[in-house]
């Protein structure tokens, strides 16, 4: 283990012995470890996390964004009779009482780690995925009444389709990786739609959709299940939690969670875009939310999905075409695979978007 790593560790886990630091999940942006201790004869667990500071260019703000909405969060569980330990996010403050570390030239932090836990990369059925529904409509409850003047803007205009369509052609034009040959195919798809864009983005603007406090990464691996009955106990990784519309919140889950196939697979037979989860997850997340969402939300849940599956296609495709600067990767043409996967999932979403309409009416009532 890297001599800094374990130095910053030690900044949070102060007298106590670390037994072991090993790397953990499968996340894109931050690297994050499995830190267990013995404290005075008893193993305890930690998450811990090297931020990326490219991605998230403060991170002072960004933590106070997480200790806020986590302080608001757990008092309201603890209010209602839950256990604030394992259903929300505990920060492990430094020695000094922070909710970071810098050592001058990366970024820390440490979570309570949520034991007999387990995450999907995949839905596993159906039930799985209502699960999923629930806890992230349960989040957006618990925080619907949390002022968004108060975050910071962790990453600027992030679900911006408009400004992701112009980000992928500034991307194309200026071919920085010299691989705009081996992606023509999916540019020419994502051009085609420039058109619809701003549906979401100009509603928000208008004040038609209203901006809330939106997680704006509600992936399915994002929630944590109890590992014995599978049942959702707690929404995780709260780095991109800011003002935004539970449309995309709604669409994001929607175009991870129903797609068959992992988000990276090569073979594209192997992925569609499942209906049947699809009413699955809006069945889960509007029982949560009767008499909170407006109208003009409702109307724009399904569109949310389309959005979000456009967004990330193009948020892939950039990063293959800028030489892989963002997401992290495994493979050759790792984010070319993401996209293509992702624009496979659009065009049948399209395909299926009066059936989506129809299903969000049954549930929303």
């Amino acid at each position: 283990m890297e001599e800094g790593i374990l130095k910053a560790c030690g900044r949070f886990t102060g007298n106590a012995a670390i037994k072991s630091i090993e790397r953990y999940g499968e996340g894109h942006i931050n690297d994050t470890f499995l830190v267990k201790t013995d404290e005075n004869g008893e193993e305890k667990k930690y998450l811990f996390q090297r931020i990326n500071d490219k991605v998230f260019k403060d991170v002072p703000r960004l933590m106070n964004n997480i200790k806020l909405v986590t302080d608001f969060a757990r008092k309201k569980i603890t209010e209602r009779g839950g256990d604030a330990d394992r259903e929300s996010l505990t920060i492990i403050p430094t020695h000094d009482g922070e909710p970071y570390y810098y050592d001058g030239k990366d970024y820390y932090r440490m979570y309570k780690f949520i034991d007999r836990s387990i995450t999907y990369q995949i839905s596993e059925g159906k039930e799985t995925f209502y699960q999923s529904a629930l806890a992230f409509g349960r989040f957006a409850l618990l925080i619907a009444d949390f002022d968004a003047n108060l975050l910071f803007e962790s990453i600027p205009r992030f679900h911006d389709t408009r400004k992701r369509f112009t980000d992928l052609k500034n991307a194309a034009e200026e071919n920085s990786a010299g691989r705009k040959r081996l992606c023509e195919k999916e540019l020419e798809f994502a051009f085609a739609r420039e058109d619809r864009a701003g549906i979401i983005v100009d509603k928000l603007a208008s004040g038609e959709i209203p901006s809330r406090v939106t997680h704006n990464d509600t992936k399915l691996n994002n929630v944590l299940f109890d590992a014995e009955s599978k049942k959702a106990i707690a929404v995780i990784d709260l780095d991109t939690i800011m003002a935004g519309s539970l449309c995309y919140d709604f669409g994001d889950s929607i175009r991870f969670g129903c797609n068959t196939a992992a988000e990276d697979e090569r073979d594209l037979e192997k992925v569609n875009f499942d209906i049947g989860l699809f009413e699955a997850y809006a069945k889960g997340y509007l029982s949560e939310l009767k008499g909170v969402l407006k109208p003009s939300e409702t109307e724009n849940l399904a569109t949310g999905a389309l959005m979000m599956t456009y967004e990330c296609g193009m948020r892939f495709l950039e990063d293959f075409l800028r030489g892989d600067v963002y997401f992290n990767v495994s493979r050759e043409n790792h984010n070319l695979d993401r996209a293509r996967v992702q624009f496979r999932l659009l065009g049948q979403m399209e395909e299926k978007l009066p059936q989506m309409k129809e299903i969000i009416n049954k549930y929303a009532g």
